[in-house]
Parts: structure tokens; C-alpha cells; sequence
């Protein structure tokens, strides 16, 4: 029986790199195939509406049925020209950008796509406001005039980074003509320009793309049709690949099964350097237990990671120290500088300080699945050993979990985090900046000023200092705990060609590449 093939594929993340590895090529397909290639994925779609997501799941349907006006070339962290066929900063303020549309596209309608469509997207998304959106993601977007293809965004202040959230799914342009400017669009239908068209779309089950043959952009063409498949846990997701329902699976197989794949036959895993990485967030409001800091610091002062990341996850992720994780500019050590190892009389004395009654009681939730199960009871079991908790455990379903932490609803939960793009900017201002998309009411004058001085200079090279900041004042005000950070596994048959370059890191996730063989 033939070994799994491991192919290692080493994706440098950090902003300093300028080339890429790797081609812009489409693989070659068999045209005597025509049925999709199956794709398994535990990640879910909030909505199909880019202006009512900000998740994993939702942001990968985006990358292949909308189009932005740029995009990222696999291994490349400087966006290129997709809808858009070309964009610059005008002046050199870093706080007008400009961007002339393709004059080729059109939706599926057969009605061509103007500036209008890309200012009626970005003003809809930030009337809507949705509380599970990506309009935390613009805000020094002030105004966007549109005259005829030429788009002109104005922004409050310099922001260096504003090309780089154009190329993520917040910035898919939508036809003004089906989708309502103050309310999300409700129906199962996409219309959009990107590669793939949605021939058939069932929420938690299913959705069938096929190539847009009027597709215009970055890709030289489009790929092969294909299903996407959706599993509520990981455990489902190892089942279907154990029965052969998909071919391809990416995000998440258990940890164990990752762990014995050298006992299958006839699949290649790719695994490249990624950087998701997973934290325990904490509601920094007055009404819950966690606004007192020496509580968050406790926890901070408690919780053993390496024993969480070979227990609950077998040694598949790696323990995690700072806000921005590995192979990002400014990554540090901040929360090991200050919690170096687990310790229960530090956490007792800061609570002791600060006059908190113990055991604290509190609710912790979590996304419904074996994996997470198995962390939330390690954590449990770490902070309650210690006499000074009592943790009472919360667990939902994705779209249930998402309504709970943005209301409030836990003291505590933990939440998977991939970037939007790759720039140390995108662990910081949504994490950690006043407004953020976790919800948990944290605020910080000095943080939100550091993270302005980083979005001020076009040379990345030079936030190093003001990046390693914002991560001491974190672990000093502790609104989240880092827990680890995982690389990325993509997992295909020996039938299916191109799931090496599925996935790159950037958050796009290249359905195109893949072709029977």
C-alpha cells in the first residue's frame, strides 16, 4: 500500500517579503471530466452576503463567486489589480486611493459593472453595519466617489494597509441592482464576477460552483466545477473522507486523524505555514467578571498551553506568546515575558491585591465540536485545580456562538482567528482596536494610537517597534490570551491535482487550482 505523501509546502507570511513562491498558473485539467471535484470543509458560510460575514468559511465562498478590485498572487503579500485595472495613492498622504475599474466585467445579468457597483457595496456595508460584518475592517474609510470607472476612496488619516483590506471579502463589489442598500440580501442567490458562478447553494449542506465563462481579472481562466461540502464538526468531516464523499478536505480534521495519516494509502497532505491562531477573549465589560484585569491577569498566570496543544490537539498546533504569531513583523514573546510558566500563586496573589472574592465564577463559551470540547475541559481543568474558579462551561453552534459573544453573553469564549491579509495590522486593530470584531468592550487610547502609527508608514519594515508595543500593552490589559498558533493542512486523493495550492495563507481559497487527473 502506497504511504501518505507529505508535501511541506513553507509559506513565509511576514510583510518584508516581496516575491513569491510558486506559479500564477491554472494546473491542466482532464476535459473528459466534467463532474465536480468534492471538497469537505468543517468551516461554515454566516451569510452570502459579503456585507453580513466576517468568518473563514463565508470569506472563501467570496474569494471565488465576487471579485475585488485586487487580490493576492499565491505567496505574494502586495496585492495586484483584479476587478480593478489599476490602483495607486494619489499624493503622498497615504490618504486617497484610486482605482480605475476593467472596462470587461460584467455581472451575471449581462449588465457591465461601473464604479457605482463599487461604491454602492463599500456605502451598503457600512450603512448595514452588520454585527457580525467586516465594516469594523474600514475605519478610516470616510467617502467613495465613484465617476464613471474611476473609484476614489478618502480616508480619514494614512492608512498603508487600506490596499490590502480592498483584496480581502470585505471588499467584493455586489450588483446594485439585487442587493438592497440597508438590509442583507436574504435569498441563496450570488451575483458577483468572480470565478465561479453558484449553480446551487443549501446552507450547512452544500454549494456547487461552476466556471463563470464571462470571467474577467487576475486569473488567465477558470477552473474545474466543484462541491463544496459542509460538515458541522471535524469528526464528520474524517468521515466522509473515510467513505470517499470528498476527494479534497481543508479545515479541520481532528487532531488525531492529522496525526495518523502516515497509515493512509493513495492521499497527499500539503502542509504549509499558516497563521491561524486561536485565543481566549475575555468580555472587558463592568457587568461581567472578567472587567476586572486581575482576573484576566489570573487566568493569564494559570493556563499551561503546551499541555493544551499536546493534549487536545496531539502536537498538531504550536503554543502561542503574543497578539501577532510567528512570521508576521513585531512578533514577540510578550505574554511568556510575563506569564512565563503556569502559576497559581502569582494568579492568588493578584486576585489577593485586588480584593476579588474567589473562586470567580464565570461562563466560558466555545464552537460546538470534539476538538474544542476536549480544550475548553483542559482549561476548565487547569483554572478550576487552582481553587480560584469555577467555570461554567457554554456550548453553541457556529451561528448561535457568534450571536452570544457579540452580545455579551459569555465571560469568556475562545474564537479561531486567520488574517485578512498578510500584514501584522490585521491581528491588531480587529483584535484589539476600540470597536473590534470580538465585541468584548476592550478599549486602549495607547493601543489605538499605536496602531495608527503603524498604519502610517508604507515601509512595513518600520511598525517592528510600535507592533512589539501594542503586544506589552496587551499582555499587560490582557483582553485575550493566546493560545496557539497551527499550520495549515490541505488533504486530496491521489485523483485530484492542484490541492497543494488550495490554500496559501492569505485567506483566499483557490478553488480554481484544482483539476482531475
Amino acid at each position: 500500500m502506497r504511504s501518505t505523501v507529505r508535501l511541506r509546502i513553507l509559506i513565509t507570511c511576514g510583510v518584508l517579503v516581496a516575491a513569491g513562491v510558486g506559479g500564477w498558473q491554472l494546473l491542466p485539467s482532464d476535459e473528459g471530466r466534467g463532474d465536480p471535484v468534492p471538497v469537505g470543509t468543517t468551516d461554515e458560510v454566516t451569510s452570502l452576503d459579503p456585507a453580513g460575514a466576517y468568518d473563514a468559511g463565508s470569506w472563501a465562498i467570496y474569494s471565488n463567486v465576487y471579485q475585488s478590485l485586487l487580490t493576492f498572487k499565491p505567496g505574494f503579500t502586495t496585492p495586484t489589480p483584479d476587478a480593478a485595472e489599476n490602483c495607486r495613492f494619489v499624493g503622498d498622504k497615504l490618504s486617497t486611493y484610486q482605482c480605475t475599474l476593467r472596462g470587461d466585467l460584467t455581472f451575471p445579468s449581462g449588465r457591465k459593472v461601473t464604479g457605482e457597483d463599487v461604491k454602492y457595496s463599500f456605502d451598503r456595508m457600512l450603512k448595514i453595519k452588520d454585527e457580525v460584518g467586516p465594516a469594523a475592517l474600514f475605519p478610516t474609510l470616510k467617502s467613495v466617489v465613484a465617476d464613471g470607472l474611476t473609484v476614489t476612496f478618502n480616508l480619514g488619516g494614512r492608512d498603508a494597509t487600506f490596499p490590502l483590506k480592498l483584496a480581502t471579502g470585505a471588499g467584493s463589489i455586489v450588483d446594485r441592482d439585487r442587493y438592497q442598500a440597508d438590509a442583507l440580501r436574504q435569498d441563496n442567490g450570488v451575483d458577483g464576477t468572480g470565478p465561479y458562478l453558484l449553480k446551487e447553494y443549501k446552507p450547512g449542506q452544500s454549494a456547487l460552483l461552476e466556471p463563470n465563462p464571462n470571467y474577467r481579472g487576475a486569473l488567465p481562466g477558470t477552473g474545474r466545477p466543484v462541491l463544496v461540502k459542509y460538515y458541522k464538526q471535524s469528526d464528520d468531516l474524517a468521515n466522509a473522507w473515510k467513505a470517499g464523499d470528498v476527494q479534497v478536505t481543508h479545515r479541520q480534521l481532528p487532531p488525531s486523524f492529522v496525526e495518523n495519516l502516515d497509515a493512509q494509502g493513495g492521499t497527499r497532505l500539503t502542509e504549509a505555514e499558516s497563521a491561524e491562531i486561536r485565543n481566549i477573549v475575555f468580555n472587558t465589560r463592568a457587568d461581567s467578571p472578567m472587567g476586572e484585569k486581575a482576573v484576566r491577569r489570573a487566568i493569564a498566570a494559570v493556563l499551561d498551553r503546551p499541555a493544551i496543544t499536546t493534549g487536545a490537539y496531539k502536537g498538531t498546533v504550536e503554543p502561542l506568546y503574543s497578539l501577532i504569531p510567528q512570521g508576521f513583523v513585531g512578533h514577540s514573546t510578550a505574554f511568556y515575558d510575563r506569564y512565563p510558566a503556569p502559576d497559581a500563586k502569582k494568579a492568588e496573589k493578584l486576585l489577593e491585591d485586588a480584593g476579588v472574592q474567589t473562586p470567580v465564577r464565570f461562563t466560558f463559551g466555545y464552537r460546538q465540536d470534539a476538538t474544542y470540547k476536549a480544550e475548553t475541559a483542559q482549561i476548565k481543568k487547569q483554572l478550576e485545580e487552582t481553587g480560584l474558579f469555577e467555570v461554567k462551561v457554554v456550548e453553541a453552534d457556529w451561528q448561535t456562538f457568534q450571536k452570544g459573544y457579540t452580545s455579551g453573553a459569555y465571560d469568556a469564549y475562545t474564537v479561531g482567528w486567520l488574517p485578512d491579509f498578510p500584514d501584522s495590522d490585521s491581528f491588531t486593530a480587529p483584535l484589539v482596536g476600540t470597536g473590534n470584531t470580538l465585541d468584548n468592550g476592550y478599549s486602549s487610547k495607547a493601543v489605538d494610537k499605536l496602531i495608527t502609527d503603524t498604519q502610517r508608514h508604507d515601509d512595513r519594515s518600520r511598525t517592528t517597534g510600535d507592533f512589539k508595543h501594542i503586544q506589552d500593552e496587551v499582555a499587560q490589559d490582557v483582553p485575550l490570551v493566546p493560545l496557539w498558533q497551527k499550520n495549515d493542512y490541505v488533504l486530496a486523493t491521489e485523483a485530484v491535482g492542484g490541492s497543494q495550492n488550495l490554500s496559501d495563507g492569505t485567506g483566499i481559497w483557490r478553488l480554481w487550482e484544482l483539476s482531475w487527473l
